[in-house]
């Protein structure tokens, strides 16, 4: 029980400082596995892989994985609730002034500012999830090759649906599912 409370207050505090998204929230999911091992780096890569491919908003479907993995079922919904809370509370006391401050220059500029820190904390997560997903940090500890250290197929893979999605403008999901169908045949 002690658990399901820490799993929803830790998913609290994230969904109450993350803001710019649910690729905000990666900075504090790793944060939440280094402090308590409820899940470990390779486990939010494939958060990000199953959320980015499934229907919903980024950040509830990491969460309710991150709760799953942790507790099952009842740790899923308890993350989704933490993480969703601090947004419905916000949005409710927002609606409820927003009309007395809506010319406002102080919120006009807080929200400015918000701006540049939603892009660093996503950028952050984004190096965190290329260093996983495209470098063999195990290749480090038996360096033969420093070629070793890249894994080349990924990035090969990386960089054709970076062009792709610039070049041939098809939907997300025909990206993840060839990415997913190329990963099965030449076993990422």
């Amino acid at each position: 029980m002690m658990t399901l409370i820490h799993l929803t207050a830790e998913f609290f505090k994230t969904g109450l400082f993350s803001i710019g998204g649910g690729l905000a929230t990666l900075p504090f999911l790793y944060e939440i596995s280094n402090r308590t091992g409820w899940f470990t780096h390779t486990d939010i890569a494939d958060m990000i892989a199953v959320s980015e491919s499934t229907p919903g908003a980024i950040g509830i479907n990491m969460s309710t994985y991150a709760g799953y993995t942790t507790m099952g079922v009842l740790g899923g919904i308890c993350a989704t609730f933490g993480l969703a809370l601090p947004s419905l509370i916000i949005t409710i006391i927002i609606a409820n002034v927003m009309q007395k401050f809506r010319n406002s220059r102080l919120v006009s500029k807080a929200l400015y500012g918000l701006r540049p820190a939603s892009i660093a904390l996503i950028s952050a997560a984004g190096v965190n999830v290329a260093r996983i997903a495209l470098i063999n940090t195990a290749a480090f500890t038996t360096l033969t090759n420093a070629s070793d250290i890249f894994n080349w197929k990924a990035i090969v893979l990386a960089v054709c649906i970076f062009i792709g999605t610039r070049k041939i403008k098809l939907h997300p999901v025909v990206y993840i599912l060839l990415a997913a169908g190329i990963g099965i045949v030449f076993k990422f």
